[in-house]
């Protein structure tokens, strides 16, 4: 696996150069060749800038050179800005004229089709052997806020220079990369880095994302990300960024199902991969945003440096209607708008006797004649009602510069007192006025709901960082097994070493050996086809349930036969199956499904409807222990069930989650063979858990 931090450092002279060469150099400042150099030169910066372009001797001011090898030095980086037909003879000249770094604009490789695909072959292969790390292609370029360097030619950048700050961002798509950037300039947020990775040839979200986390300036990481190429790169770049005590948000797109493999397996249908993405987020303590707003107001937010670890929240406004609005956003977020101390609703009441002072805390619009007020309120909030986080509404205030220099006065000396805690106003009003209250630490947000979202969101980051990162259990003790077809039979006797039991069952391969087989069953007995070439045995008639009478179950052997063999001739019948019939506990399904990117994801969900039409299921990366078991079996929305709804007995979650936790074991340590495990139905009992089918697919 690739060395973060070795590839953080190859990232240095991208990011951060001393000497940049632009190959393609234009003349015109609104070309694409041209947009980087203007950036450059218009907003000051420092290294040494080489224009690179056979057709010019000067190029807007700047003497201009045919190849890059006539430099007759290495640079850092280089831009590749010329047509894709030389692009990649270009990029071979980069690497040999020593570039460390090249960020390449040019389109036409494998988003263009096989013949791009072939281009793009090279042109990695350029990087792998020359050690020149490459950004992109098709990607719109990067900057560096305090560095004043744009190789970009994003047009944002010509009608406003970023505002220095603490977040970084990566973006997989160029043209969006750059509408969050002006999103978060209009908003306030101050950059350190805006990368766009395009095609991801080398260079990918999961380097950048390392690199920014190592980066001491950066605070925040935002990222727009379609998908990974190299799931367990981007696992450890964000194990990294939350050992460094980077928060991580990310918007991720392209909600799909697994595709063609979902109807192989069950599991894989109900764990698609959009699904998987979400439970990495959840591991590392990454918070997914759902819209590009979201995005920035949480990055915005976490730009602050304040996060609480707790969800207890208070909200004070002049306005009783954005309080209650403000209240439902709050409990719909999952925050707690524990009422104020009686005591201190009566001593504020006093102060403003027509106020409400339980919380929300409603001022009214009395503070705008006695601003004072506004501290009394806000202090007592703070320190009485021990909120971790305070939002205050105040309308449309900040458009008056007046009233924003009397609410800064107002709630100075509070955010003083309480460094720790969450300050929030909603407010509208111009740049100019934000700033004024935003340079004294407080943020300012202005849709009362979204302000409310954004502070769920920090919570919760701040609320992972407490909690930490749960370490993997041991997987000394593990069987493994090979590849290769596996029936049922066997696939239990597998499950049954990891403590996941079947009922009384035996093999049968003739009509008369189910029958006596079937006698020395106590009740009914289900009888199912065993082939390693059938995995979906009543699809085809392979099952047939609560057999009584040695007619009856001789029968049913006939036609178990007869239907295998007309669906599947040629398929191998290793015999029927006879089981005692298990009506008890609850129905479930526990299945291992491989995701290609993240590798082995192991699924928990209630049968029949709940799994196939309302797919209320939980999902957790393997491997892992009884306490991340117990949380996975409480998350399902069905969960009252086994918890023993409307007077019926509790089901043994303990013996569910060692279940669960072992087969999380048993999937990690044969990550390598394992394609996909189902075992459904399970019954979930008062006491124990049993399969009653069990399905386990190896790679091939």
């Amino acid at each position: 696996m690739i060395d973060l931090q070795v590839s953080a450092q190859s990232l240095e002279p991208l990011f951060n150069p001393k000497s940049v060469a632009i190959l393609g150099a234009s003349a015109e400042p609104s070309r694409i060749g041209g947009m980087p150099l203007r950036y450059m030169l218009q907003y000051g910066f420092n290294g040494a800038i080489y224009p690179v372009n056979p057709n010019h001797d000067e190029i807007q001011g700047l003497k201009a050179y045919a190849k890059i090898g006539d430099l007759g030095q290495s640079v850092d980086a280089a831009i590749l800005a010329v047509p894709a037909r030389i692009a990649v003879e270009v990029a071979q000249e980069c690497a040999d004229s020593g570039a460390k770094t090249l960020c390449a604009f040019t389109s036409g490789f494998s988003e263009a089709g096989k013949d791009g695909i072939v281009l793009q072959a090279r042109l990695k292969e350029i990087a792998e052997k020359s050690g020149m790390r490459i950004l992109g292609p098709n990607c719109l370029g990067y900057f560096n806020a305090r560095a004043r360097y744009y190789p970009t030619f994003s047009t944002s950048i010509t009608h406003g220079e970023p505002k220095l700050g603490t977040v970084g961002m990566v973006s997989q798509s160029g043209a969006f990369g750059s509408h969050c950037f002006v999103l978060g300039r209009e908003r306030g947020l101050g950059f350190t880095y805006l990368a766009t990775t395009g095609n991801e040839v080398d260079v990918d979200v999961a380097d950048c994302i390392a690199y920014l986390a190592y980066h001491d300036e950066t605070k925040v990481i935002a990222a727009y990300m379609e998908g990974c190429q190299d799931g367990e790169k981007l696992m450890t770049a964000l194990e990294l960024a939350y050992k460094r005590g980077k928060p991580v948000v990310i918007q991720k797109v392209g909600r799909t199902e697994v595709g063609a493999k979902a109807a192989f397996s069950h599991t894989a249908s109900l764990a698609g991969s959009d699904k998987v993405y979400d439970e990495v987020f959840r591991h590392f303590n990454v918070y997914r945003a759902q819209t590009a707003a979201e995005l920035i107001d949480i990055a915005y937010l976490l730009s602050f440096g304040i996060w609480p670890t707790d969800n207890k929240i208070a909200v004070a406004t002049i306005s009783g209607g954005a309080g209650v609005l403000m209240a439902d956003a709050s409990v719909d977020a999952g925050l707690n708008m524990a009422p104020m101390p009686e005591d201190t609703q009566a001593r504020l009441k006093e102060l403003i006797p027509f106020a409400s002072s339980r919380n929300p805390v409603d001022f009214t619009a009395q503070v705008y004649n006695e601003f004072p007020l506004v501290t009394d309120y806000v202090r007592a909030i703070f320190e009485e009602g021990g909120y971790d986080s305070v939002i205050a509404f105040f309308s449309s205030l900040l458009f008056s510069e007046p009233l924003t220099k009397k609410i800064v006065d107002a709630l100075l000396s509070i955010r003083k007192e309480f460094p720790e805690r969450l300050f929030l106003l909603c407010a509208m009003g111009p740049a100019a006025n934000r700033s004024l209250v935003e340079e004294h630490g407080i943020p300012v947000l202005e849709d009362p709901t979204h302000a409310i979202e954004a502070i769920a969101a920090v919570t919760a980051i701040g609320q992972g960082f407490k909690d930490g990162i749960r370490p993997a259990p041991s997987t000394d003790c593990a069987s493994t097994i090979f590849p290769g077809p596996i029936n049922e039979t066997d696939a239990k006797k597998i499950l049954a070493n990891i403590g996941i039991h079947s009922p009384i069952e035996t093999l049968a391969k003739t009509r008369d050996d189910a029958i006596a087989k079937a006698q020395t069953i106590d009740g009914p007995v289900a009888l199912k086809i065993v082939s390693t070439d059938i995995h979906h045995k009543s699809d085809i008639g392979g099952v047939e349930l609560s057999l009584t009478g040695d007619k009856a179950i001789g029968e049913a052997f006939d036609r178990i036969i007869e239907k295998s063999r007309t669906a599947h001739p040629g398929a191998s019948l290793d015999g029927v199956l006879v089981s005692e019939m298990v009506s008890d506990g609850v129905e479930a399904i526990l299945g291992v499904q491989h995701d290609p990117n993240f590798g082995p994801v192991i699924l928990f969900g209630l049968g029949g409807v709940f799994a196939e039409v309302l797919r209320d299921v939980s999902l957790r990366l393997a491997p892992f222990d009884k306490e991340i078991a117990h949380q996975m079996i409480r998350e399902i929305n069905g969960y009252p069930i086994l918890a023993g709804a409307r007077s019926t007995p509790a089901v043994d979650l303990d013996a569910l989650a060692t279940s669960l936790s072992h087969l999380s074991i048993f999937a990690a340590v044969n990550a390598n063979v394992i394609e996909s495990i189902d075992i459904n139905p399970v019954r979930i009992r008062t006491s124990g858990i049993i399969a009653l089918d069990a399905l386990i697919v190896t790679k091939t």
